[in-house]
Protein backbone atom coordinates (compact mmCIF):
# COMPACT_ATOMS: atom_id res chain seq x y z
CA UNK A 1 0.00 0.00 0.00
CA UNK A 2 1.32 3.42 -1.01
CA UNK A 3 0.08 6.80 0.18
CA UNK A 4 0.99 10.36 -0.85
CA UNK A 5 0.12 12.97 1.74
CA UNK A 6 1.21 16.30 3.20
CA UNK A 7 2.90 16.11 6.60
CA UNK A 8 4.41 18.37 9.24
CA UNK A 9 7.40 16.89 11.08
CA UNK A 10 6.72 17.32 14.80
CA UNK A 11 9.66 15.27 16.03
CA UNK A 12 12.75 13.57 14.61
CA UNK A 13 14.96 10.99 16.30
CA UNK A 14 18.21 9.71 14.84
CA UNK A 15 18.07 5.98 14.15
CA UNK A 16 21.07 3.76 13.43
CA UNK A 17 23.82 5.42 11.41
CA UNK A 18 21.89 7.31 8.76
CA UNK A 19 18.14 7.10 9.35
CA UNK A 20 15.47 9.01 11.21
CA UNK A 21 12.27 8.06 13.01
CA UNK A 22 9.72 10.82 12.52
CA UNK A 23 6.52 11.83 14.25
CA UNK A 24 4.46 13.41 11.47
CA UNK A 25 1.09 15.13 11.55
CA UNK A 26 -0.48 14.35 8.18
CA UNK A 27 -3.51 15.76 6.44
CA UNK A 28 -5.06 12.38 5.67
CA UNK A 29 -3.86 9.95 8.36
CA UNK A 30 -3.48 12.16 11.43
CA UNK A 31 -0.38 11.66 13.59
CA UNK A 32 1.79 8.78 12.45
CA UNK A 33 5.28 7.40 13.00
CA UNK A 34 7.43 7.21 9.87
CA UNK A 35 10.75 5.48 9.25
CA UNK A 36 12.96 7.65 7.00
CA UNK A 37 15.76 5.34 5.93
CA UNK A 38 18.98 7.02 4.87
CA UNK A 39 17.62 10.52 5.48
CA UNK A 40 20.82 11.57 7.28
CA UNK A 41 23.17 10.40 4.54
CA UNK A 42 25.25 12.98 2.73
CA UNK A 43 23.35 14.30 -0.31
CA UNK A 44 20.16 12.49 0.74
CA UNK A 45 17.19 13.64 -1.33
CA UNK A 46 14.93 13.44 1.74
CA UNK A 47 17.17 15.30 4.22
CA UNK A 48 15.37 18.67 4.07
CA UNK A 49 11.91 17.13 3.87
CA UNK A 50 12.44 15.07 7.03
CA UNK A 51 13.97 17.70 9.30
CA UNK A 52 12.13 19.07 12.33
CA UNK A 53 9.29 21.51 11.51
CA UNK A 54 9.38 20.84 7.76
CA UNK A 55 6.11 20.72 5.83
CA UNK A 56 6.55 18.10 3.14
CA UNK A 57 4.78 16.08 0.51
CA UNK A 58 5.53 12.48 1.42
CA UNK A 59 5.03 9.19 -0.36
CA UNK A 60 4.78 6.38 2.17
CA UNK A 61 4.53 2.63 2.02
CA UNK A 62 2.78 0.63 4.70
CA UNK A 63 4.01 -2.82 5.54
CA UNK A 64 2.66 -4.75 8.51
CA UNK A 65 1.27 -1.54 10.06
CA UNK A 66 4.52 0.45 9.74
CA UNK A 67 4.94 3.55 7.59
CA UNK A 68 8.17 3.85 5.60
CA UNK A 69 9.16 6.93 3.61
CA UNK A 70 9.86 6.23 -0.05
CA UNK A 71 9.91 9.78 -1.47
CA UNK A 72 9.60 13.28 -0.06
CA UNK A 73 9.57 16.87 -1.29
CA UNK A 74 9.91 19.81 1.10
CA UNK A 75 7.15 22.39 0.67
CA UNK A 76 8.12 24.79 3.48
CA UNK A 77 11.15 24.81 5.78
CA UNK A 78 10.12 27.87 7.85
CA UNK A 79 13.62 29.32 7.57
CA UNK A 80 12.45 32.43 9.41
CA UNK A 81 12.20 30.26 12.52
CA UNK A 82 15.56 28.54 12.01
CA UNK A 83 17.40 31.85 11.72
CA UNK A 84 16.31 33.01 15.20
CA UNK A 85 16.92 30.94 18.34
CA UNK A 86 13.89 32.31 20.20
CA UNK A 87 11.57 31.72 17.23
CA UNK A 88 12.92 28.20 16.77
CA UNK A 89 12.21 27.58 20.46
CA UNK A 90 8.66 28.86 19.91
CA UNK A 91 8.35 26.47 16.97
CA UNK A 92 9.49 23.62 19.21
CA UNK A 93 6.79 24.56 21.74
CA UNK A 94 4.12 24.62 19.02
CA UNK A 95 5.30 21.19 17.88
CA UNK A 96 5.32 19.72 21.41
CA UNK A 97 1.80 20.94 22.16
CA UNK A 98 0.52 19.78 18.77
CA UNK A 99 2.06 16.35 19.32
CA UNK A 100 0.25 16.06 22.66
CA UNK A 101 -3.06 17.33 21.26
CA UNK A 102 -3.06 15.03 18.21
CA UNK A 103 -4.42 11.51 18.55
CA UNK A 104 -2.55 8.77 16.67
CA UNK A 105 -3.97 7.99 13.22
CA UNK A 106 -6.95 10.29 13.74
CA UNK A 107 -7.22 13.03 11.06
CA UNK A 108 -7.54 16.49 12.61
CA UNK A 109 -7.41 19.09 9.81
CA UNK A 110 -8.25 21.95 12.19
CA UNK A 111 -5.28 21.16 14.43
CA UNK A 112 -2.93 20.87 11.46
CA UNK A 113 -4.21 24.17 10.05
CA UNK A 114 -3.70 25.86 13.43
CA UNK A 115 -0.13 24.58 13.82
CA UNK A 116 0.81 25.66 10.29
CA UNK A 117 -0.80 29.08 10.68
CA UNK A 118 1.05 29.61 13.96
CA UNK A 119 4.40 28.66 12.39
CA UNK A 120 3.65 30.86 9.38
CA UNK A 121 2.62 33.81 11.55
CA UNK A 122 5.84 33.59 13.60
CA UNK A 123 8.36 32.61 10.93
CA UNK A 124 7.06 34.27 7.76
CA UNK A 125 4.76 37.11 8.77
CA UNK A 126 6.96 37.97 11.77
CA UNK A 127 4.00 38.51 14.07
CA UNK A 128 4.96 39.20 17.73
CA UNK A 129 5.99 35.85 19.24
CA UNK A 130 3.97 36.32 22.44
CA UNK A 131 0.85 37.12 20.43
CA UNK A 132 1.38 34.03 18.26
CA UNK A 133 1.88 31.90 21.35
CA UNK A 134 -1.26 33.21 23.05
CA UNK A 135 -3.44 32.65 19.98
CA UNK A 136 -2.08 29.14 19.50
CA UNK A 137 -2.54 28.20 23.16
CA UNK A 138 -6.15 29.30 23.37
CA UNK A 139 -7.10 27.80 20.02
CA UNK A 140 -5.47 24.44 20.73
CA UNK A 141 -7.18 24.31 24.13
CA UNK A 142 -10.53 24.95 22.44
CA UNK A 143 -9.88 22.28 19.78
CA UNK A 144 -9.11 19.84 22.61
CA UNK A 145 -12.50 20.49 24.20
CA UNK A 146 -11.54 23.16 26.72
CA UNK A 147 -13.51 26.20 25.55
CA UNK A 148 -13.84 29.02 28.09
CA UNK A 149 -17.16 30.87 28.26
CA UNK A 150 -16.21 34.51 27.81
CA UNK A 151 -19.55 35.97 26.75
CA UNK A 152 -20.46 37.55 30.10
CA UNK A 153 -19.69 37.54 33.81
CA UNK A 154 -20.65 34.13 35.14
CA UNK A 155 -22.07 35.74 38.31
CA UNK A 156 -23.86 38.98 37.38
CA UNK A 157 -24.27 38.45 33.63
CA UNK A 158 -22.63 41.70 32.45
CA UNK A 159 -21.44 41.32 28.86
CA UNK A 160 -18.56 43.68 29.61
CA UNK A 161 -17.31 42.51 33.01
CA UNK A 162 -15.75 45.16 35.20
CA UNK A 163 -12.05 44.43 35.71
CA UNK A 164 -12.53 41.00 34.08
CA UNK A 165 -10.92 37.96 35.68
CA UNK A 166 -10.53 34.54 34.08
CA UNK A 167 -11.32 31.52 36.24
CA UNK A 168 -8.87 28.95 34.85
CA UNK A 169 -10.42 25.83 36.33
CA UNK A 170 -14.03 26.88 35.70
CA UNK A 171 -13.34 28.30 32.25
CA UNK A 172 -15.50 31.38 32.87
CA UNK A 173 -14.98 35.11 33.28
CA UNK A 174 -16.06 37.26 36.23
CA UNK A 175 -16.15 40.88 37.22
CA UNK A 176 -13.44 41.29 39.83
CA UNK A 177 -16.03 42.53 42.33
CA UNK A 178 -18.09 39.36 41.81
CA UNK A 179 -15.31 37.14 43.10
CA UNK A 180 -15.56 35.96 46.67
CA UNK A 181 -12.03 35.53 47.95
CA UNK A 182 -8.77 35.16 46.07
CA UNK A 183 -7.87 32.01 44.21
CA UNK A 184 -4.74 30.63 42.58
CA UNK A 185 -6.86 29.77 39.56
CA UNK A 186 -7.79 33.38 38.71
CA UNK A 187 -5.96 35.47 36.11
CA UNK A 188 -6.61 39.19 35.84
CA UNK A 189 -7.53 40.45 32.37
CA UNK A 190 -8.55 43.86 31.08
CA UNK A 191 -10.96 45.09 28.42
CA UNK A 192 -8.46 44.63 25.56
CA UNK A 193 -7.16 41.21 26.57
CA UNK A 194 -10.72 39.91 27.02
CA UNK A 195 -11.66 41.31 23.61
CA UNK A 196 -8.63 39.55 22.10
CA UNK A 197 -9.61 36.22 23.67
CA UNK A 198 -13.09 36.52 22.22
CA UNK A 199 -11.62 37.29 18.79
CA UNK A 200 -9.30 34.28 18.98
CA UNK A 201 -12.14 31.89 19.80
CA UNK A 202 -14.63 33.28 17.29
CA UNK A 203 -12.34 33.62 14.25
CA UNK A 204 -11.05 31.12 11.72
CA UNK A 205 -7.64 29.60 12.44
CA UNK A 206 -5.96 31.99 10.02
CA UNK A 207 -7.88 35.13 11.00
CA UNK A 208 -7.28 34.48 14.70
CA UNK A 209 -3.75 35.90 14.38
CA UNK A 210 -4.85 39.11 12.64
CA UNK A 211 -4.88 41.67 15.44
CA UNK A 212 -2.37 43.92 17.16
CA UNK A 213 -1.59 44.02 20.84
CA UNK A 214 1.36 44.97 23.02
CA UNK A 215 2.28 46.05 26.52
CA UNK A 216 0.24 45.09 29.57
CA UNK A 217 -2.82 43.78 27.68
CA UNK A 218 -0.60 41.33 25.76
CA UNK A 219 1.18 40.30 28.96
CA UNK A 220 -2.16 39.53 30.63
CA UNK A 221 -3.43 37.70 27.55
CA UNK A 222 -0.35 35.47 27.25
CA UNK A 223 -0.29 34.71 30.98
CA UNK A 224 -3.96 33.71 30.94
CA UNK A 225 -3.70 31.49 27.83
CA UNK A 226 -0.48 29.84 29.00
CA UNK A 227 -1.90 28.92 32.41
CA UNK A 228 -5.29 27.88 31.00
CA UNK A 229 -3.64 25.44 28.58
CA UNK A 230 -1.21 24.05 31.17
CA UNK A 231 -3.98 23.48 33.71
CA UNK A 232 -6.30 21.64 31.34
CA UNK A 233 -3.56 19.63 29.63
CA UNK A 234 -2.17 18.88 33.11
CA UNK A 235 1.45 19.10 32.04
CA UNK A 236 4.53 21.30 32.06
CA UNK A 237 6.08 21.85 28.66
CA UNK A 238 9.90 21.73 28.65
CA UNK A 239 10.00 23.54 25.32
CA UNK A 240 8.12 26.48 26.85
CA UNK A 241 10.67 26.75 29.65
CA UNK A 242 13.43 26.79 27.05
CA UNK A 243 11.61 29.38 24.93
CA UNK A 244 11.32 31.67 27.94
CA UNK A 245 14.99 31.25 28.79
CA UNK A 246 16.21 32.23 25.32
CA UNK A 247 13.72 35.11 25.11
CA UNK A 248 15.50 36.62 28.10
CA UNK A 249 18.97 36.49 26.49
Amino acid sequence: MYLTTTGLVLREVDYKESSRILTVLTASEGKITVSARGARRKNSKTAAATQFLSLSEMTLSNSHGRWVLTEARCLEEFNGLRDDLALLALGAYIAEVTDLAANPEEPNPELMSLALNALFAAGVQKRPPELVRAVFELRVAALSGFVPDLEACAVCGKQQPLEPTLDLAGGVVHCRSCLHGASYDQRQLDENSLKAMRHILNSTSKRAFSFRMEGEPLRRLSKATEDFLALHFDTRFKSLDYYKSVREL
